[in-house]
């Protein structure tokens, strides 16, 4: 039987650590970590982003993310904490299964923007 979207954000919600907004506030400056929106870039530009973070679209992240991709971002090591968000936490969760899949250690799941805003945390204002 196929999964559906919801059974694939299930499990990677299984296996991708959720992170509070205090808990991603306390890692962020670290040198070794490094918060990544998923979102599109629409998205993005109409609402802001984390502070600092690094817009990588669903779409592109394996490619960006794997060190042997000539699209690799060299901010994106497996070394790193890898903090990712979206708008709701479904696209974030499934980008942190494919960055664990990639052989990241450390990867962690804000969950939605909305969420960080809410917390009062720093944003990039939109474009």
């Amino acid at each position: 039987m196929p999964k559906t979207a919801k059974d694939m954000v299930a499990e990677a919600n299984a296996v991708v650590p959720a992170i509070t907004p205090a808990e991603a506030k306390a890692l962020l400056g670290d040198p070794n970590t490094v918060v990544v929106d998923v979102r599109d870039a629409p998205e993005v530009a109409a609402s802001g982003k984390v502070k600092g973070a690094v817009n990588i679209s669903r779409g592109m992240i394996e490619f960006r993310a794997d060190p042997a991709s000539p699209y690799h971002d060299e901010k994106l090591s497996p070394e790193k904490t890898v903090i990712v968000y979206c708008a709701s936490g479904g696209r974030s969760a499934l980008v942190g299964k494919a960055l664990q899949e990639l052989g990241y250690k450390d990867v962690r799941n804000l969950g939605g923007f909305k969420g960080w805003v809410e917390s009062g945390g720093d944003i990039d204002p939109p474009a």
